[in-house]
């Protein structure tokens, strides 16, 4: 029987410890959780690589470092509500929900918010919610939230995922730009974004995020 459990702390010991993060409820969040529940069947042996994991459609289970160092810079703390967009299997929003008050995640796949469910309820995460929707909508009805972290990279940030950040609130994601990835946090101050550099990472553009192509006579 495969020890995942030597496989989580091997995880945090080599791929989240040295990525220079250093909160302390991330690292017990990603030692606790068992990401093998996470990933599908077939990924299962794949679950603490140190990369993404691609799940078809052009998704991406997003690798533990990035994810981390992500969380990390976002600050989460125990009273913030977070809107998780993108979470796939649900793994994001499993981590976020021990940082949180309570997560919100918008997943597309119908297919996938049933298995993220499940395996929600599987490990005993009771404050989160999963719902089926149009990642670019997000999920207007429950925010504004306090963070908003998205699992994918971007080509554009819909204005209606911005709108439902609450003031003083923070927000991370991938941006792709000239063929690199590079996580940026921004906080809303004014009703306007500042956004700052957080690292570099790899990772699919999402459906719906993408340049739409300009045409020129």
């Amino acid at each position: 029987m495969t020890d995942f459990a030597s496989r989580r702390r091997i995880m945090v010991d080599t791929q989240v410890r040295p990525s220079d993060v250093t909160r302390f409820p991330i690292i017990e969040a990603m030692l606790d959780i068992p990401r093998e529940k996470f990933v599908p069947s077939r990924l299962v042996e794949a679950a603490y690589l140190g990369e993404n994991l691609i799940i078809g459609r052009g998704r991406a289970i997003l690798d533990p470092r990035t994810l981390a160092k992500m969380l990390n810079v976002l600050d989460v703390g125990p009273g913030d509500l977070v809107l998780d967009i993108a979470p796939g299997f649900g793994y994001s929003t499993a981590v976020l929900a021990h940082l949180a008050q309570a997560v919100v995640a918008v997943e597309s796949e119908e297919p996938l918010v049933s298995e993220a469910e499940s395996s929600l309820a599987e490990v005993g995460i009771h404050n989160a919610a999963i719902q089926h929707g149009d990642l670019t909508r997000g999920a207007p009805e429950h925010g504004p939230y306090d963070v908003i972290a998205i699992q994918g990279a971007v080509d554009v940030l819909p204005d209606a995922i911005i709108e439902q950040l609450a003031e003083g609130g923070r927000i991370a994601c991938i941006f792709w730009e000239d063929n690199l990835g590079i996580c940026r946090v921004g906080m809303k101050v004014d009703g306007f974004i500042s956004w700052r550099y957080a690292f570099n990472a790899a990772a699919p553009v999402l459906p719906g995020f993408e340049r739409k192509a300009e045409f020129t006579l």
